[in-house]
């Protein structure tokens, strides 16, 4: 058998880019980054810098402390009682859902570790409430940064850590590709969950109809009556407020959900036209509402699809 040639004089290894996956923010679109990390995986690329905002601060835990299989299962299976379970509303500090909930079911998902424990580089962004300043989470207790990260304004209440209270990273850099290019990647890879929302509502005919009632989503009602006691008055206190009798005009979440996208739809255009990643992955998501948790199986499919897209423009680079 013929031995190895030893390398050329001179030669030398050339290392493999250190990848960089930034996870941007969407609430119920952000199941798709699931989908993403998956397809990535199986088809050889493996980050070693995850950041994450808002939902892509949830998955981007998830992935770098090993535990996106069991985020994969949840998701997969849960309906609506399964989501509104993890809203536990409270109108007096700062939100409508104090979060409480959310942390034990970040801590059931085994994401209470250190951040600085994680074999993978990893940071949440969330934003300073009372400066405006973006804040990168790279310590402390993985499920607390998270929690912060995601804290939407107008639904989830701020999260007090040493000394700040932090709101959604979105409000900032929906799209953490800077984070990512701090941190070390040399590749990034980005997902932006908000490229193709707007535009797509209040369409208001020549003659609008009479106001109908306006059914809240399939098996939400059943979801609620469902629910402990304790929860039941709270989760329907909740749903009369997303989901009102139908009305010519914009309700409160349509409005909200709306004033959202567009505001994250300017500010990651800025930021990514000033930080470009590498690839840039759109996956089509319009169709998906902000609170529609419950469509995790159909996001996280076009997640997929997504870089299966891609992967010609992926292994260019890569």
């Amino acid at each position: 058998m013929e031995s190895a040639r030893p390398p050329a004089p001179g030669a030398e290894r050339v290392a493999p880019p250190r990848i960089g996956l930034a996870l941007g923010s969407g609430a119920a679109r952000g199941w798709a980054h699931i989908g993403v990390a998956e397809a990535l995986a199986e088809a050889g690329i493996v980050p070693e810098v995850v950041c994450g905002t808002s939902i892509g601060a949830v998955v981007g835990a998830a992935q770098a402390a090993g535990r996106l299989a069991a985020l994969h299962d949840w998701v997969q299976a849960a309906g609506w009682r399964e989501i509104v379970g993890l809203l536990d509303v409270r109108l007096t500090r700062g939100g409508l859902i104090e979060g409480r909930e959310l942390l034990a079911f970040l801590r059931g998902l085994g994401l209470d570790v250190p951040i600085e424990g994680l074999a993978t580089r990893y940071a949440a962004v969330a934003t300073d409430l009372a400066t405006g300043r973006e804040v990168w989470l790279q310590t402390g207790p993985l499920h607390q940064a998270v929690r912060a990260s995601a804290a939407l304004p107008g639904l989830f209440s701020p999260a007090l850590r040493e000394g700040r209270w932090l709101v959604d990273g979105g409000l900032c850099n929906p799209v953490p590709v800077s984070v990512c290019r701090a941190l070390g990647a040399e590749i990034i890879i980005a997902v932006n969950l908000n490229g193709d929302l707007l535009g797509r509502r209040f369409e208001v005919p020549s003659e609008p109809p009479p106001p109908a009632p306006r059914p809240p989503p399939e098996g939400l009602a059943e979801a609620v009556r469902q629910l402990p006691l304790a929860l039941r008055d709270q989760a329907a206190l909740l749903g009369a407020r997303l989901f009102p009798p139908g009305a010519a005009t914009p309700g409160y979440f349509d409005v909200l959900a709306n004033s959202i996208n567009i505001m994250q739809d300017q500010i990651t255009r800025t930021r990514l036209a000033g930080d470009p990643p590498h690839v840039l992955l759109l996956p089509r998501l319009r169709e998906i509402g902000l609170m529609e948790f419950h469509r995790g199986p159909e996001a996280i499919a076009e997640g997929r699809a997504c870089v299966e897209q891609a992967l010609p423009l992926l292994r260019r680079y890569l």
